[in-house]
């Protein structure tokens, strides 16, 4: 549907840009994005997306706000604290734009819940802090034929990469199973690194959407935030990767 003059106004800094004019914004108003975890990457992430006019928004979530959140995790606040955090960052959402149309999922997701789950979405946000959800998000995606945005976080650094399933490398590519560190005490984050990875995420949510610009797709991008580095790894798809190669 067109933009009515409420949305012109809410958007009117969108419509300045010819990479998205008034067209550009009405398919954000189509589309249909799912952030899996509402913490510290999926805060920014779903945020940002909200505040661009994704017009439907997934968030997946199966824990509750605990005060040492705070920190990093800018969706909730020191009143959300015990309250589940899909809740929480609704009720945020819901302050910034009423309009935005949200679907919460106050749980995990499973091998058995998410091909359902994901029918209903255009992009995924990998925004999890543990690696038997990244790899089981890459898996659904794959199956699904959804791509996603994966990223990870720790003390200082941070790391992200867009997968097209099918079509170029995909998180099991380039990090496998067998090699899953066994879990430990959590370092960090420093509580800004999330804003940063976090919103390049819903950047990378928007371009697909939009079809413009280049997608970092077949490439890790690391970030080191003590040194303010950003490097560009190249990546290619593993012929003998379990889930996408085609040896």
């Amino acid at each position: 549907m067109p933009l009515n003059d409420n949305q012109r106004q809410r958007y009117l800094r969108h419509l300045t840009l010819q990479e998205i004019g008034e067209s550009g914004q009405e398919k954000l108003a189509q589309a249909k994005v799912l952030v899996v975890g509402a913490g510290g990457l999926g805060s920014p992430a779903a945020f940002y997306l909200a505040a661009a006019g994704i017009g439907s928004l997934g968030i997946m979530d199966g824990d509750t706000v605990e005060l040492s959140n705070l920190q990093r995790q800018i969706l909730h606040t020191t009143a959300s604290l015990g309250e589940e955090k899909v809740n929480s960052a609704a009720e945020r959402i819901n302050s910034l734009d009423p309009d935005i149309r949200l679907s919460l999922y106050p749980f995990r997701l499973t091998e058995e819940n998410a091909p359902e789950l994901l029918a209903g979405f255009d992009f995924v946000l990998d925004a999890t802090d543990n690696f038997e959800s990244k790899f089981l998000i890459a898996k659904a995606c794959h199956n699904a034929a959804k791509p996603y945005s994966h990223a990870g976080i720790r003390q200082f650094h941070g790391q992200m990469m867009t997968v097209h399933p099918g079509k170029t490398a995909c998180y099991h590519c380039v990090f496998h199973e067998e090699g899953i560190p066994a879990a430990s005490t959590p370092s960090g984050p420093i509580g800004a690194l999330p804003g940063v990875i976090g919103s390049m995420q819903a950047i990378e949510a928007i371009k697909y959407i939009l079809s413009i610009g280049t997608p970092l797709v077949n490439t890790l991008l690391t970030y080191d935030s003590l040194t303010t580095e950003f490097r560009k790894v190249p990546l290619s798809r593993d012929p003998r990767c379990p889930l996408c190669g085609v040896e």
